[in-house]
């Protein structure tokens, strides 16, 4: 079996930790990868809810931008009695 670690007889030059710049970038993809995971888990087709939500959002905003310019005058009337 070979020796890995320095304290067992193995070289501590082979297994030098990488520079502070790109462990911060290995565990920045790996958060963003774990997290890609997670909002996927459960869903099928993760491409077709973010679309269906995309189009939901536009909807949305669509509606307010009617309602802002003049919408408020169609909607129900209310009497008061005479």
């Amino acid at each position: 079996m070979g020796m890995c670690l320095p304290c067992l007889g193995g070289s501590s030059s082979d297994y030098d930790d990488p520079d502070p710049e790109t462990k911060r970038q290995q565990q920045a993809e790996a958060a963003l990868k774990r997290q890609q995971q997670a909002e996927s888990k459960g869903i099928k087709d993760p491409e077709a809810l973010k679309r269906k939500q995309q189009r939901l959002e536009e909807a949305e905003k669509k509606a307010e931008a009617a309602e802002r310019q003049g919408g408020g005058g169609e909607g129900l009337k209310w009497q008061v009695g005479q």
